[in-house]
């Protein structure tokens, strides 16, 4: 039974905002402002992602505004005056044909908000959000019903036992299967389903 067909690159922003190594700091809190992103990847060479620049790096400066010689230590990203010694390396990145569930993980994971998409040889094929991923929980209960049908119980041994409802992504489903053994195989493939809320299971075994 395969999972949903969804990947990466359909939630990505193909034309993606992105900086060199030596863009200066000034440019860089412009360019956030002006394309409303929270992050930028930094590019070397022919489009190679080699670091990311985020908020996070920028408030390092005003953070440490005013330090006394004597402090506790000041990071050098407090001095920080280029793309190049701003950035987190190496970037956290991911494939376009990676599930959107594995981006979400990877996002959950290193506490970050937006990826850079790359291809094998890490060049940036654009940029993936929270809000992007967020946005395939807006599908519609008949198109996510219609992927059931056709994803998850077209797949099944016999079908005619079976109902199927979706009500703001919730998935109620209910009837009779063949074998015990599936429920749990049923209720992973739904799970599966790009813009499923939850999944409610009132089923039976032959």
């Amino acid at each position: 039974m395969s999972e949903s067909p969804y990947t990466v690159s359909d939630a990505m922003t193909h034309t993606a905002v992105a900086i060199g190594s030596e863009a200066p700091f000034k440019e860089i809190v412009e360019l956030l402002d002006q394309w409303k992103v929270s992050a930028v990847p930094v590019l070397a060479g022919e489009g190679r992602v080699v670091g990311v620049v985020s908020e996070a790096d920028l408030l390092a400066k005003e953070e440490y505004r005013g330090a006394v010689e004597g402090d506790a230590p000041v990071p050098a990203k407090a001095s920080a005056v280029t793309a190049g010694e701003l950035m987190s390396a190496p970037a956290i990145t991911v494939h376009a044909d990676a599930t959107m569930a594995e981006a979400a993980r990877i996002m959950a994971r290193r506490h970050v908000k937006r990826l850079p998409v790359v291809d094998g040889a890490g060049l940036l094929q654009g940029v993936v959000s929270r809000s992007d991923l967020l946005k395939v929980l807006l599908r519609g209960d008949e198109e996510i019903a219609e992927e059931i049908r056709h994803h998850v119980l077209g797949r099944l041994p016999v079908t005619t036992a079976l109902t199927l409802s979706v009500a703001e992504g919730v998935v109620t489903l209910g009837g009779s299967l063949p074998d015990h053994s599936l429920v749990p195989v049923v209720a992973h493939a739904l799970r599966s389903v790009e813009g499923v809320v939850d999944i409610r299971l009132d089923l039976t075994h032959r």
